[in-house]
């Protein structure tokens, strides 16, 4: 959050979104192998590896970087209540429940996007 993050894909390929402190999406697309992508500081991230998998490097350009996860058991979801997080995603409190417990990763690409998953595409 409070660094640079320098992502290097070194096999395979990734899908990256990128949003901005305003949650506007400045960057949606797919990184190749040997690809770079340079992350700002206090915007979020999201990487989906690709059907073969995928490997990268990240660099941060401050040796005290403090770091968010959105997903997972350490996440900013498990932290909120579950009426926050059904009002907030208009989700209905079954679905923010399980949002918040039941994962593990989260899938956070929006429905309809342009990406088609082949190896190729950029």
């Amino acid at each position: 959050m409070n660094a640079h993050n320098i992502i290097y894909v070194t096999d395979g390929y990734m899908r990256i979104q990128i949003v901005n402190d305003q949650g506007q999406e400045v960057f949606n697309d797919v990184l190749q192998e040997q690809q770079l992508v340079v992350v700002p500081q206090n915007f979020a991230v999201v990487k989906q590896a690709g059907e073969q998998g995928s490997k990268w490097i990240s660099f941060r350009t401050n040796d005290n970087a403090i770091m968010n996860t959105l997903a997972g058991r350490t996440s900013v979801m498990r932290a909120l209540p579950v009426d926050v997080l059904a009002n907030a995603y208009q989700l209905s409190r079954e679905d923010a429940q399980k949002l918040k417990y039941n994962r593990q990763e989260s899938v956070l690409f929006m429905p309809g996007s342009s990406y088609t998953g082949s190896r190729g595409a950029m």
